[in-house]
């Protein structure tokens, strides 16, 4: 995680105190563990697969991607007393609806349900943020695919931001997954699908989604790193790597958790609109998907 918050530029946001203390993060996934690394930041685990109570992922998915976003890494100190693995914003507040089950799978209606929790649920628990590192091929049916696009503009247009992920059907065209290819939600792709170790990951080379999309629109907007990525593991005693625009997404949920701290007062579209002004492009290959990486420090710095 040093390596992703080198490359996204994090030095003057930390400087400055920022750490996602205050802000509300829902994750929809696989499930998530009581992991040291989260504390006493997890306000709500919700079932909508199996309806257990209790903390628990029997994936593994989610706790991972949580820990991207806002663990604190206090198992992974080194020598100096300073983390090796926490997420971007380790202070955040972080609400886990578990929507997919062990295998990864998830329904519609689940799905649906869960989106419709969080705009009911946004001012109790002050929700600013929806992570969703899942996503349906555009093969699936017309009419899911609608009632999902429907239902992710409507929490956007509750004034939560909603984040998701590209997928990884890439190199062709028109790969994104859905939701992703929502005009209104930030879609995030993983700026390193092409390096040497992609394969090690089981994926291939360019595997990140990409637009444009049938309505032609951009997708994805915004890229940050998803290989190789080491973050919280479902034992809830260590760590494990994992790869993918599903990893890449909560590295930007993060940095926008960072973001709202500091601009409580935005409005998703006003977020939205700063990314793209201050996106940073690195090299040809990038500046032609979306607006380029995402620069933390560019996002947090100035008004």
């Amino acid at each position: 995680m040093n390596r992703v918050k080198k490359i996204i530029h994090t030095n003057y946001a930390y400087r400055t105190g920022l750490s996602g203390q205050n802000v509300t993060v829902v994750v929809m996934d696989t499930g998530i563990v009581r992991h040291p690394d989260f504390g006493n930041r997890i306000l709500l685990f919700r079932d909508f697969c199996n309806g257990r109570q209790g903390l628990y992922d029997d994936n593994g998915h989610g706790t991972h991607v949580t820990g991207i976003i806002a663990g604190d890494g206090k198992l992974s100190l080194d020598r100096n007393g300073r983390p090796v693995y926490s997420g971007i914003a380790p202070r955040a507040n972080m609400i886990m609806l578990k929507v997919l089950d062990e295998k990864g799978n998830g329904s519609t209606q689940k799905v649906l349900g869960a989106l419709d929790w969080v705009v009911k649920q946004k001012d109790k628990y002050g929700i600013k943020l929806l992570n969703i590192s899942v996503g349906m091929l555009p093969s699936a049916g017309k009419r899911e695919q609608q009632e999902l696009l429907l239902a992710v503009d409507e929490v956007w247009d509750a004034g939560i931001m909603v984040v998701v992920a590209a997928g990884n059907n890439g190199p062709k065209e028109n790969s994104v997954t859905i939701p992703g290819i929502s005009r209104k939600i930030l879609t995030v792709g993983s700026s390193d699908d092409n390096g040497a170790g992609v394969r090690g990951y089981g994926l291939g080379q360019g595997y990140s989604g990409l637009g444009p999309t049938a309505c032609c629109i951009v997708k994805p907007e915004i890229l940050a790193p998803g290989t190789g990525i080491t973050s919280c593991s479902q034992n809830g005693t260590g760590y494990q790597t994992k790869s993918g625009t599903s990893m890449a997404a909560p590295v930007v949920t993060g940095a926008l958790a960072l973001a709202f701290e500091k601009y409580p007062h935005f409005t998703p579209a006003e977020m939205k609109l700063r990314l793209y002004e201050r996106a940073y492009p690195r090299g040809e290959a990038l500046s032609k998907v979306g607006w380029g990486m995402i620069h933390v420090d560019n996002l947090v710095r100035g008004v």
